[in-house]
């Protein structure tokens, strides 16, 4: 009797299945390569990724450059640890500060680390700084963020899948509604040492603060001595068409938290970037990352960062994002709610679940994920083809097309 035979993609996701938690639910395709914007499948099925690995990857997939850099420096030094010195980590923290425009930077690994750093940061200049009494300070956060996973971060989350049966959480945070200027000022005590804010609510479906609450909330937080700390893990590094998502309502705050596209997805590297007076409140002993600052890391940063500049990927972002948002808005279905975005990042909004359109559009070679559920979100790599996002556009269309079948 025949055996049945899996085939390559069924026998990949069975493995994945049956070995590793479940603590995802990925559209069913195994990606093997990839390069610019697209990504092929280990059955030969190219698609055009619209999802960027959540925007880690706005230089694209394997570039070149930051591929050569990786090889040459992994060929030398890959980790010396912080118990040394290395001859890459000076340079990354000189070339990140100067294109922030800030004077210092902490170097961690991903993007919830440097999110925890920065927590730390801000405590420990409250204390020092602001006098708030010892284990008083607070931290102003807003509804439907997204900050990471780790216990501390989901404890002020206001969604109850990221908290549910991982408590107790850390005290410390206050939630209040995003964009509500009242309520922040409301919210504010003498032991507030931060405000913590993605410039752009990614995760929640891409939602924007009202215009002029950015600017608002930096003259709040500097006449209240309190530090604006902006996470733009997700948002910059031109992923919304300026480098970093509070420059559209020419906003510098305090502190940025940076990660994902800061190594162009090749190695997992964020930063806290601030002023030398928030930064110097770290000792030696008091904070630290075996691989945080490691040379390997470095350089691929520093280059990715050139990627940018040199590719004028920022402004791609801008010209590419403003035209993909105009013919997004052109669709027209029932199903539709609202479409909204800012440079390359794009969401679609439904009056029902999302991932039905986002398995349909993936039959016709466009990759995207849902998010909270009713929220297509499409934001390809920066270097995308104008020709490649005309060809999206139209998938879409024929996706709406036949939901009307």
């Amino acid at each position: 009797m025949a055996t049945a035979t899996m085939s390559p993609t069924t026998d990949f996701i069975a493995r994945e299945d049956a070995w590793g938690a479940h603590n995802y639910h990925p559209l069913d395709l195994v990606i093997a390569e990839a390069k610019g914007a697209w990504v092929t499948d280990v059955e030969g099925n190219r698609y055009l990724d619209c999802l960027s690995a959540y925007s880690a990857v706005n230089q694209g997939h394997c570039h070149p450059r930051l591929l050569r850099t990786l090889v040459e420096q992994a060929s030398r030094v890959t980790l010396t640890s912080r118990a040394f010195r290395n001859d890459q980590l000076g340079g990354f923290c000189e070339d990140l500060a100067q294109l922030c425009g800030m004077e210092m930077v902490l170097p961690m690994n991903t993007g919830a680390e440097a999110v925890e750093t920065a927590i730390k940061a801000a405590r420990r200049w409250g204390y020092r700084t602001k006098g708030i009494p010892d284990g008083q300070a607070q931290i102003i956060a807003f509804e439907n963020n997204f900050h990471g996973r780790t216990t501390t971060i989901v404890g002020f989350s206001s969604e109850p899948a990221y908290r549910a049966q991982f408590g107790p959480f850390a005290p410390g945070f206050v939630l209040v509604p995003f964009g509500d200027l009242d309520a922040v000022r409301r919210a504010m005590n003498a032991n507030t040492c931060a405000v913590l804010i993605e410039p752009i609510q990614c995760e929640a479906g891409v939602l924007m603060p009202p215009d002029g609450f950015l600017p608002a909330l930096s003259a709040l937080c500097a006449e209240q001595q309190v530090l604006l700390m902006a996470d733009e893990i997700q948002t910059g590094l031109g992923r919304t068409g300026t480098l970093f998502a509070c420059d559209h309502e020419g906003v510098t705050p305090d502190v940025y938290i940076l990660g994902k596209a800061l190594s162009g997805g090749f190695y997992p590297v964020s930063a806290v970037v601030s002023r030398r007076e928030v930064l110097e409140v770290f000792g030696p002993g008091s904070h630290g990352s075996t691989f945080g600052g490691n040379p390997l890391g470095c350089a691929v940063a520093r280059e990715a960062m050139r990627v940018l500049h040199d590719e004028a990927l920022v402004e791609r972002s801008a010209t590419e994002g403003a035209w993909l948002l105009e013919q997004l808005r052109t669709l027209r279905h029932p199903a539709i709610k609202a479409v909204r975005g800012r440079g390359l990042m794009c969401a679609i909004e439904l009056h029902e679940a999302a991932r039905p359109y986002c398995e349909a559009l993936q039959t016709r070679g466009v990759l995207c994920k849902e998010t909270h559920s009713t929220v297509i979100r499409l934001s390809p790599p920066l270097v995308v083809a104008h020709d490649d996002l005309v060809w999206a556009v139209e998938q879409l269309r024929a996706v709406f097309d036949e939901q009307d079948r």
